[in-house]
C-alpha cells in the first residue's frame, strides 16, 4: 500500500519560488567587486534568476548543459545557483585559487558551454581561454559601462547586458528530482582533481538538514554572512538553506580581509558567519589590537579544516560568540558533523564541555558514520580507539564525475565513503578527526595525532599559525616535529616552545624540533598542503640523527 500524499519533486527551483513568496522582501547584500554595496531582495533574485534562465533557452543550452562561475560570493553569482540549476542546467562553480593549468583542465573535463566571471579573475580568463575550446559564451559579471575596451576575450559580454532585455517571466521545468544540479571539483592537491556531482533532491535535503537547530540553526531571524566561498562546496549549501529560511544574506564579495569583514558585521548586523579558521584568525588579528568587540555577532560555524581549541576560547570568552565546530567534506555536499551540546551535557563544568566542543561533533541526520580498522571491522565508539572514517547517505557521493566509484561495500552490500581521515567516536556519537590517513605519525608503533600537536602550539600567544609533519626516525620510525610561522613583532625560542608542550600531552608526543618558516604553505580552500611543507623541508633531520 502506498500513501496517499502529493508527489512533488524536490527541486532547486522550489527553494528560491518559496523564497519569493514567503520572504520576497528579505534582504540581500553584497560587497561587490566595483568596491560599493548592492541590495536587493529575495523577490529581486527570483526574477533575476529566471531572466538568466530565458538567456540559457535563448543560447541554446540543452538540459544537462554545464555553466561555469569564477566569482566571488555576491548577488550575480546567487542568480546562477538558482538560474542555471532551475531551468535544467549544471551549475559549476570554479575554484579561482587554482593554477590555470589545473582550471583549463577542470573546464575541459566538465565540458563548460558558458563561462561566467567577476573581473577580479580576466587575467585568470585570459590564461585559459584558448585552451577551452568547447566554452561557447563568456560573460563577465559586470554592468556593460564596466567592460574592458580590449579584455582579451574574443566576444566578452557583459552580464547585465546578456540577461537585462530577458523577460523575467519563466515558468520553471519539473525534472526527476535525481538530476544532476551542480557540481564542484576537489582541490586536487595530488592528481588531477575529481568532480562531485550534485543532484536536486541531495541539494534540498542538505538544505532541510543544514538549517536544522543542532546544525546551522539558521532561520529568518538571522543575517548571515557566509565568508566560505561559493566556490568551497556552495559555501557549504548556506545559500540553499538562506532561501529555505528566508534569513538575511550578507556577501563579503572580494574583500575578505580581518578589518573589511568586520566592518560589514557591524554596518549589516550580522548574527552569524561561517568561514574556515584561517579567515577568523585575520579577523581576532584586527579585533584585538584595535580593542575591538561585536555588537550583534552571536555564532559563527567555522569548518574546512580542524579549529584549534585556542580560537574557540577566544570566541567565547573574549568576544561572546559561540564556535560551532563543522566537518565535512567536496564529496558530502559538504556537511557531515556540527558539535552542540546535549542536554545532559548542559551542567557539566566549562572545561568538560570544552572538551566536548573541541570535537567535529555529532552527525547530523542522513549521515551514517563508523570507523574500521585495516581489516575493515568496525571499531568501538569509546572516544578512544582510532579508525578510518566512513560515512554514508543521500547527499554524499556514490562515484565521481567521469571517475571511479570509491565506495567500499559492506556485508549488507551498503556503499560507505571512505573520507581518508582517521577518527575515534565517543559514546555519544561525537566524532574528533584526529588526522589525515596520510598525515597519522606512527612512531614506535603508537599513533601520534598531528592535529593535536598544532592545536597545542597555536594556544601559545606568539605562534600565527602550526603545521606538524612527521620525520624519518632510525628507531622510531617517525618522530613529530612542528613548523611554525610567527605574530608580527612576536619573539619565540625552539626551547620555549617546547617547553610549553610539558603537562599537555605525553612526553613522548612532544615533537623533536621546532623549524620556524615564512610561511606555511595553503591549498585552494585554505588547508595546509603538508605535501608542499614536506617537499620544503625534504633536507631536514631531526636532531641528533
Amino acid at each position: 500500500m502506498l500513501g496517499l500524499m502529493q508527489s512533488q519533486p524536490l527541486l532547486i527551483s522550489s527553494l528560491i519560488e518559496f523564497a519569493e513568496r514567503h520572504h520576497g522582501d528579505g534582504e540581500i547584500v553584497s560587497r561587490r567587486v566595483e568596491g560599493d554595496i548592492h541590495r536587493y531582495t529575495y523577490r529581486d533574485l527570483a526574477a533575476r534568476s529566471r531572466q538568466l534562465a530565458n538567456a540559457l533557452d535563448e543560447a541554446g543550452l540543452a538540459f544537462g548543459d554545464r555553466v561555469a562561475t569564477l566569482a566571488w560570493n555576491g548577488y550575480r553569482h546567487m542568480e546562477m545557483y538558482f538560474g542555471v540549476s532551475g531551468s535544467g542546467r549544471v551549475v559549476h562553480t570554479v575554484n579561482p585559487r587554482l593554477h590555470p593549468e589545473q582550471i583549463a583542465w577542470i573546464m575541459n573535463h566538465a565540458e563548460d558551454q558558458i563561462l561566467c566571471f567577476d573581473l577580479t579573475f580576466l587575467p585568470l580568463v585570459q590564461a585559459v581561454h584558448a585552451k577551452c575550446a568547447g566554452v561557447k559564451k563568456w560573460v563577465a559579471l559586470c554592468d556593460p559601462d564596466r567592460l574592458p575596451a580590449d579584455s582579451g576575450v574574443p566576444g566578452l559580454v557583459s552580464y547585465e547586458t546578456w540577461i537585462g532585455a530577458k523577460s523575467s517571466d519563466y515558468a520553471w521545468p519539473q525534472f526527476d528530482e535525481n538530476t544532476a544540479s551542480s557540481m564542484c571539483y576537489t582541490s586536487g592537491t595530488t592528481g588531477n582533481p575529481k568532480a562531485a556531482l550534485y543532484s536536486h533532491r541531495s541539494t534540498v535535503l542538505h538544505a532541510y538538514a543544514a538549517a536544522l537547530p543542532d546544525v546551522m540553526c539558521l532561520s529568518a531571524r538571522d543575517a548571515v554572512l557566509p565568508v566560505v566561498p561559493m566556490f568551497h562546496v556552495n559555501a557549504w549549501g548556506i545559500p540553499y538553506s538562506a532561501a529555505l529560511t528566508g534569513c538575511k544574506l550578507v556577501f563579503p564579495g572580494p574583500a575578505l580581509d580581518g578589518k573589511s569583514i568586520y566592518e560589514l558585521i557591524e554596518a549589516e548586523k550580522v548574527t552569524y558567519a561561517a568561514g574556515v579558521p584561517t579567515v577568523w584568525q585575520m579577523l581576532l588579528g584586527h579585533l584585538r589590537p584595535a580593542g575591538l568587540k561585536f555588537s550583534t555577532l552571536k555564532r559563527t560555524v567555522i569548518g574546512g579544516s580542524a579549529c584549534p581549541p585556542a580560537m574557540i576560547t577566544a570566541f567565547q570568552d573574549e568576544f561572546g560568540v559561540e564556535v560551532l565546530h563543522a566537518w565535512g567534506m567536496t564529496e558530502m555536499s559538504p556537511l557531515g558533523t556540527l558539535c552542540t551540546l546535549k542536554n545532559k551535557q548542559l551542567e557539566l563544568p566549562k572545561d568538560e564541555q570544552m572538551k566536548i566542543l573541541q570535537k567535529q561533533g555529532r552527525a547530523i541526520y542522513g549521515v551514517d558514520m563508523k570507523i574500521v580498522d585495516g581489516d575493515g571491522k568496525e571499531l568501538p565508539w569509546d572516544g578512544k580507539t582510532y579508525g578510518d572514517l566512513l560515512v554514508r547517505g543521500p547527499w554524499i557521493i556514490e562515484s565521481y564525475y567521469k571517475g571511479e566509484n570509491p565506495l567500499i561495500q559492506d556485508a549488507q552490500g551498503r556503499g560507505w565513503f571512505p573520507t581518508g581521515d582517521v577518527a575515534t567516536i565517543d559514546a555519544d556519537g561525537f566524532m574528533q578527526i584526529t588526522d589525515r590517513s596520510k598525515d597519522v605519525i606512527k612512531s614506535g608503533g603508537e599513533w601520534i595525532s598531528s592535529i593535536d600537536i598544532e592545536n597545542i602550539a597555536m594556544a601559545h600567544p606568539a605562534v600565527a599559525m602550526a603545521a606538524c609533519i612527521g620525520m624519518p626516525h632510525p628507531k622510531w620510525d617517525e618522530r613529530p616535529i612542528v613548523a611554525i610561522t610567527l605574530k608580527p613583532g612576536a619573539e619565540l625560542t625552539r626551547e620555549e616552545l617546547l617547553a610549553f608542550y610539558e603537562g599537555k600531552t605525553a612526553k613522548w608526543q612532544i615533537p623533536d624540533d621546532v623549524v620556524f618558516v615564512d610561511a606555511i604553505p595553503l591549498g585552494a580552500t585554505g588547508k595546509m598542503l603538508k605535501t608542499r611543507l614536506r617537499e620544503q623541508l625534504k633536507d631536514y633531520r631531526l636532531p641528533g640523527i
